[in-house]
């Protein structure tokens, strides 16, 4: 019934940040858009449904929560094949990203965009009740 059609990442310089993810998240352009006031870039990447819309804004906006005084979570993670190649590949970029962690099995990191908006990286693990085959499994279960 519902599904994830896009993101939307709000960006002070569209721009830049329009090179920014091309070259970082190796997105693909759809369609620039400008109406009115409103003034934005979609995207697709190469795996997967959800497209990526870059949307310019005055002044940079929050992209993550607070779950108690020392932790923040992003609203939502990339998920990678071969997360240590990513992970070089961000840094070689001069992406400030935190350190490669596990977490319940799963090796994860952070980085920011040029706004600051912050994106956490996750690698599948197969044995996992997350993992996008039991997910599967799950739907066709529902059927």
């Amino acid at each position: 019934m519902f599904r994830v059609g896009s993101i939307f990442i709000p960006v002070t310089n569209l721009e830049e940040a329009s090179l920014w993810y091309e070259k970082n998240l190796g997105v693909k352009k759809i369609q620039a858009w400008e109406e009115g006031t409103e003034k934005g870039i979609g995207y697709y990447f190469s795996d997967g449904l959800t497209q990526l819309g870059l949307v310019q804004v005055k002044k940079a906006a929050s992209s993550e929560f607070h779950v108690n005084d020392n932790i923040r979570n992003a609203y939502f993670n990339f998920l990678v094949e071969d997360i240590e190649s990513v992970y070089n590949q961000l840094r070689r970029n001069g992406v400030k990203t935190t350190q490669l962690e596990d977490f319940c099995g799963m090796t994860f990191f952070d980085f920011c965009d040029l706004d600051g908006n912050s994106f956490s990286v996750v690698n599948e693990v197969k044995d996992s009740p997350f993992h996008t085959d039991h997910v599967k499994k799950l739907q066709q279960s529902e059927a």
